[in-house]
């Protein structure tokens, strides 16, 4: 299927804002595990990677129904990721707030495992997303 401008469009943006969620997600998950104590400044890298995140996944969404090349397996996976990312910040938040000493240093643990399952649908989607973006190019 061949995408017009307006898909092309939504596509870019779609693929920026989820390259965007993975920058700020693996600053904040990295961040936190190098400096091995969970900061206010991981958090706010956490729900921007959260925000980036839905937003890529709505746009990706919308692309879906443009394009009728809805697929059900990431919109689920997607919806997993965005909801793997919630339980994360929120968890981080109450942290932050509320946990001992302790239970801050050893956040990062949780951090890593749901930056390793978030991978999965994330670079599934943008494998996806350059795939059918190349092949708008194809003579």
């Amino acid at each position: 299927m061949e995408l017009n401008q307006v898909d092309i469009h939504y596509l870019i943006a779609a693929i920026c804002v989820i390259s965007s969620a993975l920058v700020f997600y693996t600053i904040g998950v990295w961040g936190e595990r190098l400096q091995k104590k969970l900061k206010l400044w991981h958090i706010i890298f956490f729900l921007l990677g959260l925000v980036s995140d839905a937003v890529g996944t709505s746009l990706m969404e919308h692309i879906a129904k443009l394009t009728h090349l809805h697929d059900e397996i990431h919109t689920v996976t997607g919806t997993i990721a965005i909801l793997l990312m919630f339980v994360h910040a929120s968890w981080a938040i109450w942290t932050y707030v509320k946990g001992s000493a302790e239970a801050k240093r050893h956040f990062n643990r949780f951090s890593i495992v749901v930056w390793c399952i978030w991978l999965i649908p994330c670079t599934s989607l943008i494998m996806v997303d350059l795939f059918i973006s190349n092949s708008c190019y194809v003579l």
